[in-house]
């Protein structure tokens, strides 16, 4: 659990980080329609609720440094007994002191009238620029309402400027209470992808896997899908973001699950590949150990002061050299990877930054140079091999393997943590496990 003291540090951080003088303004995530009368679950904006913890729609933040009145304003609904009835609790004003430590809070129908009250005297503005074509209006329609008022006197804000760099920056890394929370995402995961494959037989259908997945994640308390989980069986395992997961499992197909838990708002991130049947053939075991070493060898290099991209050189070179010793890619293996003729066969990066989202804020490069990897950072490790049946030249006992295998790493001060460890994934584990069922 992330406590409200951390929440106000996060803010106290963020001000340290701005120009003096400036005012921040951050809007709560839109409520989305799904269809007639129905709306899909509310999820609030990351950046919104790394900052302040609130959860509900129909809000904004601001941040001011030095103000007199306080330095956290929170606009957002008021209570409403009858919409309560029909919606659940709201926070109200009070509550918005109370709970989340706003300074002073205002009903949300206030925001557009009070805007220029607070742009007043300010000399920069910083929110999320583009990310909301009305609410770039709304700032911008308050900034001129206070441009006009120049010739009396009143100063008005003379730049604008992007929020997300400053902000994006601070989520890259994870403070002890973060990490936490991801560990216990994965290990949510871990346990759902180990229930998948106990559960795995010819015949069923990927939505079945899709479901014990599901009830795994809600059993132990995470209650939405980090991202749309992909179950992709035979062929589908070849295709990368497969999400409809609809097709019967055969006997002798490959079974690619990605699939991770969100537990309080924290992201995981976890893909395992297993044989329907609970038992490899001599063709996918060449497949899947190329990958495993693959990993393992990215997994290794997570530690402070190795570049971003080094974990891809290492990954990109085991996949390479494993392709040409199963004779798929023929060549010296230094023109090979020059030439990137493993791309019909592998053909995205090693990982990505985790975090609030699944592919978490944060950049990876600093002024045109791959960023070294430091503590509280957390990234995943993903390689994979996709033999799909359309690549050509490839010999057909080969075809429709599909392997991918991810977890997710916490960097430490001496090297890392593997947080989503406990999920199988050696041929031996896995097909222990399965033998099980």
């Amino acid at each position: 659990m992330i406590t409200l003291s951390e929440f106000a540090r996060r803010r106290k951080e963020l001000l340290k980080k701005i120009d003096p003088n400036s005012i921040v303004i951050l809007n709560a995530a839109p409520v989305a329609t799904r269809n007639h009368y129905h709306e899909y679950p509310y999820r609030q904006n990351s950046d919104f609720y790394y900052l302040t913890d609130f959860k509900e729609p129909e809000a904004v933040m601001v941040l001011i440094p030095k103000r007199l009145d306080g330095e956290f304003i929170l606009f957002n609904r008021t209570r409403d007994r009858e919409k309560e009835i029909w919606d659940g609790y709201r926070a109200g004003q009070n509550g918005a002191r109370k709970q989340f430590g706003a300074d002073e809070a205002f009903p949300i129908s206030d925001f557009e009238k009070k805007l220029p009250e607070l742009l007043t005297g300010r000399e920069k503005i910083y929110y999320a620029i583009g990310a909301c074509a009305a609410f770039d209006k709304i700032i911008l329609n308050a900034l001129n309402t206070v441009r006009a008022q120049i010739r009396s006197g009143v100063q008005a804000p003379s730049a604008i400027a992007d929020i997300e760099p400053i902000l994006h920056e601070m989520r890259v890394f994870k403070s002890p209470a973060e990490i936490v929370l991801m560990r216990k995402a994965a290990e949510i995961s871990a346990d759902a992808h180990i229930r998948a494959m106990q559960t795995c037989k010819p015949g069923l259908f990927e939505y079945h896997l899709e479901a014990e997945i599901t009830h795994e994640f809600l059993r132990q308390g995470a209650r939405a899908h980090a991202y749309t989980p992909i179950i992709g069986s035979g062929a589908n395992s070849c295709i990368l973001h497969y999400i409809t997961n609809e097709k019967t499992i055969k006997n002798g197909d490959m079974v690619l699950i990605d699939a991770g838990a969100e537990y309080d708002y924290y992201a995981s991130d976890v893909t395992r590949t297993f044989p329907a049947n609970g038992r490899f053939t001599k063709e996918q075991r060449a497949i899947y150990e190329i990958v495993l070493a693959a990993q393992l060898a990215g997994i290794k290099a997570v530690k402070p002061g190795t570049e971003w991209n080094q974990i891809d050189i290492i990954v990109t070179k085991v996949i390479t050299q494993g392709l040409i010793d199963i004779g798929l890619l023929k060549g010296k293996l230094n023109d090979l990877i020059k030439k990137q003729a493993y791309l019909p066969f592998y053909m995205h990066r090693s990982g990505h930054w985790i975090g609030l989202d699944t592919h978490d804020a944060g950049r990876y490069k600093i002024k045109g140079k791959w960023r070294k990897l430091e503590p509280g950072m957390v990234r995943t490790v993903e390689p994979g091999i996709y033999i799909s049946a359309d690549i050509p030249g490839v010999p057909k006992r080969w075809h429709n393997i599909g392997v991918r295998i991810e977890d997710d790493i916490v960097v430490t001060k001496k090297g890392h943590e593997v947080l989503s460890r406990s999920a199988p994934k050696t041929i031996d584990e896995i097909e222990a496990l399965m033998a099980r069922q």
